[in-house]
């Protein structure tokens, strides 16, 4: 079982996570924060542990006196809920932005597996568009 520390934050929905990958500042804890009060469940907020279980990376809270709190940017430490841990199902890079309309398929390869990555768009409706492609796929 091969696992890492990741400076990364990481939500759960309907049984699938979504790693937030991007440099501090870039918004990671914003975007789980909005995911959460569209119905995520957070896993872990800044610091991600990611195992390899086989041929799937599972995603969990490092730090157990820290789960299920997500940093409010002018409030401090605010309670959300959240699971024990998820199913890696795609990636977010935020330090990286979008410029393509209908972008290309990417991935990103974590302890050896490749993951579907998207990067961060500048719209108001891109919280609400993960949330329909984690519960619903993306067309191929």
């Amino acid at each position: 079982m091969t696992e890492d520390i990741l400076h990364a934050s990481c939500v759960d929905v309907d049984g699938r996570g979504l790693l937030i990958l991007g440099p501090s500042g870039s918004g990671k804890s914003s975007l789980a924060i909005r995911l959460v009060s569209l119905g995520a469940a957070l896993v872990s907020d800044d610091l991600t542990r990611v195992v390899r279980q086989y041929d799937a990376l599972v995603a969990s809270c490092p730090n157990p006196d820290l789960q299920g709190l997500i940093e409010a940017r002018g409030l401090g430490l605010v309670r959300a809920p959240s699971v024990d841990s998820a199913d890696i199902s795609l990636a977010i890079d935020m330090g990286q932005v979008e410029s393509e309309r209908l972008p290309p398929h990417r991935t990103v390869t974590i302890l050896g597996i490749e993951l579907p990555l998207v990067l961060h768009t500048q719209n108001d409706h891109f919280p609400d568009a993960l949330m329909l492609y984690l519960r619903f796929g993306r067309q191929a």
